[in-house]
């Protein structure tokens, strides 16, 4: 196979070659023992969530809808809307149909949702810890570059205002975010003997849509810096970015106070301040107050894996007419629904089993019919869709106390 990059193409996707190889041996021996039109309902859920995790964000839905189109399964999917924060132990999506008519496809399905479900979870709780404040996604070095749209899309729609690479911006529709690389000012150190005449020339030769924001950190004190690009361009001067390499950071709250009143007392009151370079949401939540603006690459991009699972949860008995609870050990059997009432408290129940919220208002039903086997996709949701319903539940949780309550109910009520 002579391939520029080891990567599967979408056609080997969709005829669901990849896969993991005893799918396809479980395939031919479900045929020869006549077992080929067993139904059953296989349930996609998270047993435990990273450390310290207390909520995640459920995210890859359309792309997997879009899997089972082109695919052509006769199944039926019901699923959380994309964008939903969840707990352990919810069922955040399930398909109903033949076995074998997708078993091969459980290991795409499982790697489309584990990784977008990841990224946007960690990009939902970066943009928790900055809220207000804007913060963009300068991930895609981290990646191997025929998924870094793909990062892209899922940092967006976990809350990430922009993206720097220039693909991803544009499969979202939106303007790529981004401005000087610490390369230009050493060119013109280096050529010119003065690195502020980057700046100058950014300024001469950029859109001038384009925001003035400049790198303050390549060679001077970044007070220092930050004044003399002040002075440079004046009114023209948006923001200061900060990219100080973590070795020499020392205390980075300290040194964007001293940039801050510095500019401040020169009487450059509306330049942002702009941080990046190996920004966690610890970090990010001990500078919010500061900052205006963040650029997260790394710990976005490489996140703690959100473990979503696939388990057969019911089979359909022919010779009753009925569905039967029935999956493994360690798992919760049967066909279940969700119900969130204020406050996030999630109730799990059985299927068509009805709760009233403590408040006595109705629980919104979050397990909706997605795609029908043959009507095809029931939703189509766009990612800055996605990202405003990730966006109003982070509100939300800032309202409460964070959390996310799950309650298994056996009979409803």
């Amino acid at each position: 196979m002579e391939r520029a990059f080891a990567v599967a193409n979408e056609d080997e996707v969709i005829r669901g070659e990849v896969t993991d190889v005893y799918f396809v041996r479980t395939v031919d021996v479900l045929k020869a023992a006549g077992l080929d039109k067993v139904k059953v309902r296989a349930e996609f859920h998270v047993m435990n969530l990273p450390k310290d995790y207390e909520w995640a964000v459920y995210t890859g839905l359309s792309e997997v809808l879009e899997l089972v189109k082109r695919a052509g399964l006769k199944v039926n999917v019901y699923s959380m809307p994309e964008g939903t924060v969840f707990q352990a132990k919810e069922p955040l999506m399930v398909i109903e149909g033949n076995y074998i008519d997708f078993a091969v496809y459980e290991t795409p399905i499982l790697g489309i949702l584990r990784h977008y479900s990841s990224i946007s979870s960690k990009a939902a709780r970066v943009k928790y810890r900055a809220m207000n404040k804007q913060c963009l996604f300068f991930g895609a070095r981290a990646l191997h570059p025929v998924i870094q749209p793909m990062a892209d899309k899922a940092a967006y729609m976990g809350g990430c205002d922009g993206v720097a690479n220039v693909v991803g911006a544009r499969f979202l529709g939106i303007p790529a975010s981004g401005t000087m690389p610490h390369a230009l000012m050493i060119v013109f150190k280096a050529i010119k003997k003065d690195h502020t005449l980057a700046w100058v020339w950014f300024d001469k030769v950029v859109s001038g849509n384009i925001p003035r924001i400049v790198l303050v950190d390549t060679f001077l004190d970044e007070r220092e810096e930050a004044l003399m690009a002040a002075k440079l361009l004046g009114d023209r001067l948006s923001g200061v970015r900060l990219d100080t390499p973590s070795s020499r950071r020392g205390n980075m709250r300290a040194i964007v106070e001293e940039v801050k009143w510095t500019l401040e007392l020169a009487g450059y009151r509306n330049v942002k301040i702009i941080v990046s370079g190996g920004l966690d949401e610890e970090t990010i939540g001990e500078l919010s107050d500061l900052v205006d603006s963040f650029g997260v690459g790394t710990s976005i991009a490489f996140p703690p894996s959100v473990d979503i699972s696939m388990d057969i949860v019911e089979y359909y008995d022919e010779e009753s007419g009925k569905w039967v609870p029935l999956t493994k050990r360690g798992k919760i059997p049967g066909f279940k629904q969700v119900y969130r009432c204020s406050g996030f408290k999630d109730y799990v129940t059985p299927f068509y089993s009805t709760v009233k919220c403590p408040d006595g208002s109705e629980p919104e039903a979050l397990i909706r019919k997605v795609y029908d086997e043959s009507e095809g996709v029931l939703v189509n949701t766009k990612p800055s869709d996605v990202r405003d319903r990730v966006l109003a539940q982070l509100s939300e949780l800032k309202k409460g106390n964070g959390s996310v309550y799950t309650y298994l109910i056996p009979s409803g009520g």
